[in-house]
């Protein structure tokens, strides 16, 4: 089969083209024939990153470092104590996050507790994009931030791959949305369902909202801190980049009584099926930006990097 194969970390030219052996399969796991794979920022952080690439892969001596985890495709061969799947269906998932998921690759071997079987109203790109990213937006605010209606929420980057989703699974909710980007951005945050929306490069959010019970911070360095003040008493406050180590922040935080939290997502089939069952009946739904080839992920990666994309990008092959 194809894979891409990480030479070593840095740039996207260490990003090969190579021709390996298809895996084999676990008796826990799928053999998927791959039709859609999503990027994600964290592709690049563990790509250019060895500190980020040894802690996230933590690959083994001699092993071919395959990047990527989110996967659409089909299944081909199941092992001996997988009952939930059969050759023939069509699933998706985030495979072996955090862990090697090899995904740039044409077939997978994946847990199948990993996945869930795709919708067929969507196709292998919308479900591929709905994976990662989705399953952020969903354990940010379901497993974490205990989300419920009425909640007011504050979500910064609206635009991007969490983003997107997250403002779709908290309406599901009955929450009132407010989300963050620049003014070019708007119209698509406000599409994808949000009630309000600031220009960050023109306003100061932490001004304009003081009093939410959830704020999703998906931003690099002091921006947490920004955050919390917008975050009323007793609120949750997720972040995505930023670890609460911080011995002012931590004051502060205990001063407003908010539960803060680090999110590191987790492949999770249960959740995979939650996701599913949203994208099923038309509550939840994929806005793919850009496109690509399989041999052209290394210009997929670099779109990707400069973080300026709506919704997701995803390779076909």
């Amino acid at each position: 089969m194809k894979a891409i194969t990480l030479k070593e970390t840095g740039g996207i030219e260490n990003l090969i083209l190579i021709e390996t052996k298809t895996p084999q399969v676990k008796p826990n796991e799928v053999l998927i024939k791959v039709k859609a794979i999503s990027i994600n920022p964290v592709d690049g952080f563990v790509r250019g990153n060895k500190a980020y690439h040894e802690r996230v892969i933590n690959p083994q001596p001699g092993e071919d470092v395959i990047l990527g985890w989110d996967v659409s495709g089909t299944v081909a061969e199941i092992g001996n104590d997988v009952s939930d799947f059969k050759i023939g269906d069509d699933v998706f998932g985030m495979v072996n996050f955090p862990g090697h998921g090899k995904a740039y690759a044409e077939y997978v071997a994946a847990p199948a507790d990993h996945l869930a079987l795709k919708p067929d109203n969507i196709t292998h790109e919308e479900a591929a994009a709905a994976t990662l990213a989705a399953l952020t937006a969903w354990q940010s605010l379901v497993t974490y931030a205990k989300i419920k209606k009425g909640d007011k929420i504050l979500i910064h980057a609206a635009a991007g791959g969490v983003g997107h989703y997250a403002i779709q699974i908290a309406k599901h909710f009955g929450a009132h949305v407010i989300g963050t980007g620049s003014a070019a951005k708007k119209d698509f945050i406000i599409g994808q369902g949000a009630d309000e929306f600031i220009d960050y490069t023109a306003e100061k959010f932490e001004q304009k909202v003081r009093d939410a019970d959830i704020v999703l911070d998906s931003i690099f360095g002091d921006h947490v801190v920004r955050s919390l003040e917008s975050v009323k008493h007793g609120g949750r406050l997720i972040s995505l980049l930023t670890f609460f180590t911080d011995e002012a922040l931590l004051k502060r935080i205990a001063e407003k009584a908010v539960y803060a939290h680090r999110l590191g997502v987790v492949s999770s089939g249960e959740d995979m099926k939650q996701i599913a069952g949203l994208l099923a009946n038309g509550t939840l739904h994929s806005h793919i930006s850009a496109s690509f080839s399989f041999e052209e992920i290394p210009q997929a990666q670099t779109l990707v990097d400069a973080g300026r994309t709506l919704g997701k990008v995803v390779i076909t092959l």
